[in-house]
């Protein structure tokens, strides 16, 4: 019988050989994908540059004289970089134990990252490595919805992804990424997150807090603590969880981290709040205009021309932070105290107050209709094609606003009101300015340019000019003393003066009155006479010197206003700034040197590379001597004058007092000089007061001359801008390490005008000749 013939068992030799086929082809198709993608076949691929040098927004910072972020400069991005040697240990190792846990062990790509999504379709976390979502967030952009086109993107950030590897180290990588990622609420980098959000640099950020940053890499909208308290909790502790599992932390520590509330102290970054918004914003025009007369260096791949909103720059001003807020509080507390005054005085009987005074109702007419026309509103509605007869109606529709309000939580309060009604209201409001130098190096160390930024943009330490008012006089008084060698000891009558016409181009007598409209008669000395503001005693001195030379001290002292040569400047008819005030009183303390004030003292590009330093402009105006008469008459303003209120507790019972001065107990004993100024029909207030290393220039006045006090107890700049004055100061002593100077003004050590006026002259020429002796010898 026949034997069956078994079967040759089966050859596995064509499945191995097939397995092998599709195994090389993968990996080649693999590899040829990712050579066409570095060959930019799927779409452009960075150049090697653009790797070197990643093309980010970057805001421009504004940093103060002591260190401190002012604010920033952006459009969209409000980044500033960190290198890796700032960021806080807890917040790498978050980010690693969260994100990428063998970040260290590979080139890019994580393989065994990458097989695990494939094979659990990501639900067991995903592949991409910290280096992948930097190539995505640089390079890539957001996932695609269509399969086709993300399996490309995925391509292309791996190519990316490894590229990094090769040209920045891993330190590099994981500060580049932290710096980039959006955070939310213009929190755009790690430095915005960590101010915004708990405001302290990244190098001070907790444990916990880094967790909760790094919680937000996952999705920043859904992970929101302001929004979503409790989610972004949870989303905290996971990463917590992250730390103990890759023993970042200990179980214990976690334990205890976990139980934790966040403790967010919400910052928001913006152009209209936050320290110094002013100067930020005349800084911001400054900036502009440098930036049109500095060409950038030409780079591939960069932009030809410097932008402040997107470079990244570095701009060192001389404001001092803790100067500026004493400033900002000085203001905001004085104001809210003047204003409430204001209303009880110029609130009719059940009517609303009223912002203008002595006006005919079509020169109020006049007013109301030049701010419609000059209101945004207008200007829209104008672009929009309508007509002048619609925009008029459009003032008087009642409409849902935000107004100001000195009284309400955030100084603003929800109404009701027509458009010219708020035009009304906003005039009724006394505004301010105030800005305070270093008279030796021109420094501007703060800058007010009004009561609140949001609500009153126009910045009155430099956009407004005012008359000066008694302000002006002590230039009439340093003319005269210069070219007359007239002392501050010399007398002169109280008595009613007058001009001639045609003398100095008058078409008729001058015969200015003081402000109380009497004469005592008297003989006052001129440190008296500057002290009491008489009138009189000034018009004789510019009689005696005349205009032109008065004209000309001005000039060289900065103030760049029209000044006419005539008698009338003695008052302080001429108008001028806040800036240009400062600058001129500055040189009387400076020995006579005037110093161009100056705000930015370096400019530096992202990289640290200096764009711009300054340079002082300066002038001798005055000799030492003439400088310390003038200093020696101004302190007599604080001695016996205008100003001897900041040397007072006031306890009196006087209502200007009571009502405007409660609480403002200043007792400053160190030498002051100054100088108060009152306009007529009190419609301007100023006080510019010096210490030997500082001098601050205030002003307070409505934005309509018209708006004004009726009396003088509350117009006069004693009680309208000192008290300004006095609550910086007090604030600034009460800080030792500003060293604002107790000490008195330096005295030249061979005077050559008489300035004691309580000593006869013969005792005082002995005692500066023992003076000399005594210096001749050795002891």
């Amino acid at each position: 019988m026949a034997t069956k013939k078994k079967p040759k068992p089966k050859s596995f030799k064509p499945f191995i050989k097939a397995f092998w086929i599709l195994f090389f082809g993968g990996v080649l198709l693999l590899a040829l994908v990712f050579l066409l993608a570095s060959w930019g076949v799927f779409g452009d691929m960075p150049t090697f540059e653009r790797l070197e040098n990643p093309q980010t927004n970057l805001a421009t910072e504004i940093i103060s004289s002591d260190g401190k972020t002012l604010g920033k400069f952006f459009l969209e991005d409000n980044r500033t970089d960190v290198p890796y040697s700032e960021l806080p240990q807890n917040l790498v190792q978050a980010l690693i134990a969260t994100e990428d846990a063998r970040f260290y062990d590979h080139s890019g790509v994580d393989a065994r990252g990458t097989i695990r999504a494939v094979l659990f379709l990501g639900s067991r976390g995903g592949a991409s490595t910290i280096s992948q979502q930097l190539a995505r967030q640089l390079f890539v952009g957001v996932r695609s919805k269509n399969v086709a086109e993300a399996v490309v993107q995925k391509v292309k950030e791996w190519v990316i992804a490894t590229r990094l590897e090769r040209n920045y180290t891993k330190e590099e990588i994981i500060s580049m990424y932290l710096n980039i990622y959006d955070f939310g609420y213009n929190a755009d980098g790690i430095r915005s997150a960590a101010k915004i959000y708990f405001g302290k640099e990244p190098k001070d950020l907790l444990t916990e807090e880094s967790a909760l940053l790094v919680g937000m890499l996952k999705n920043s909208s859904l992970y929101n603590p302001i929004r979503r308290e409790e989610l972004t909790l949870e989303r905290r502790n996971t990463v917590l969880a992250q730390m103990e599992k890759y023993e970042y932390i200990t179980e214990a520590e976690r334990d205890s981290l976990v139980g934790l509330k966040m403790d967010i102290n919400f910052n928001p970054e913006n152009h209209r709040e936050g320290l110094a918004t002013y100067f930020r914003m005349y800084l911001q025009g400054w900036l502009k205009d440098w930036v049109s007369k500095n060409p950038k260096p030409a780079r591939e791949g960069e932009r030809d021309t410097w932008n402040i909103y997107l470079d990244g720059l570095k701009v060192y001003t001389t404001i001092d932070s803790r100067m500026q807020a004493n400033a900002e509080n000085a203001v905001q507390e004085h104001m809210k105290r003047l204003q409430a005054e204001f209303f009880v005085q110029n609130t009719p009987d059940r009517n609303p107050t009223t912002p203008f005074l002595d006006l005919s109702s079509d020169e109020i007419k006049g007013i109301m209709t030049r701010a419609m026309k000059s209101s945004p509103r207008w200007r829209t509605m104008s672009r929009e094609g309508k007509s002048e007869d619609e925009i008029r109606d459009s003032f008087n529709k009642r409409t849902e606003m935000t107004v100001f309000d000195w009284n309400s939580p955030g100084m603003e309060k929800d109404t009701v009101m027509t458009p010219l009604d708020s035009i009304r209201y906003y005039k009724t409001f006394l505004r301010s300015a105030m800005m305070s130098m270093e008279p030796q190096t021109g420094h501007v160390k703060a800058w007010v340019g009004g009561i609140n930024y949001r609500h009153f943009q126009y910045d009155a330490v430099i956009q407004g000019a005012r008359q000066a008012g008694s302000t002006f006089k002590p230039f009439i008084y340093a003319a005269a003393i210069d070219q007359l060698r007239r002392s501050p000891c010399d007398t002169l009558p109280d008595t009613q003066y007058c001009i001639e016409a045609n003398k100095y181009g008058n078409p008729e007598p001058w015969c200015p009155k003081n402000s109380d409209g009497k004469y005592s008669g008297q003989s006052y000395t001129l440190k008296r006479a500057l002290a009491n503001s008489v009138n009189t005693v000034t018009a004789q001195l510019i009689d005696e010197v005349g205009p032109r030379p008065v004209v000309s001290i001005v000039k060289n002292l900065g103030l760049t206003s029209e000044i006419p040569e005539v008698p009338s400047i003695a008052l302080g008819t001429p108008d001028f700034n806040v800036y240009e005030m400062v600058g001129a009183y500055g040189a009387f303390a400076n020995q006579g040197v005037y110093v161009k004030p100056v705000m930015v003292t370096r400019i530096e590009d992202k990289n640290g590379t200096v764009l711009y330093e300054y340079t002082p402009e300066t002038k001798d105006v005055l000799s030492q001597d003439v400088a310390y008469a003038m200093v020696d008459l101004l302190k007599g303003v604080t001695e016996g004058g205008s100003g001897t209120r900041l040397r007072h507790t006031f306890a009196k019972e006087n209502r200007v007092y009571k009502e405007i001065m409660t609480g403002y107990p200043y007792e400053l004993t160190n030498p002051i000089a100054g100088k108060t100024g009152t306009t007529q029909n009190q419609s301007d207030g100023w006080f510019i007061g010096m210490v030997p290393n500082l001098v601050t220039g205030v002003w307070v006045g409505g934005e309509e001359r018209a708006t004004h006090f009726k009396t003088i107890y509350y117009g006069q700049g004693a009680s309208m801008a000192l008290p300004i004055w006095g609550l910086y100061m007090k604030q600034n002593y009460e800080n030792p390490d500003l060293e604002v100077s107790l000490a008195d003004f330096e005295r030249p050590e061979e005077l050559s005008i008489r300035v004691d006026c309580n000593k006869p002259v013969e005792e005082e020429e002995e005692n500066q000749e023992l003076e000399d002796d005594l210096e001749g010898l050795d002891f």
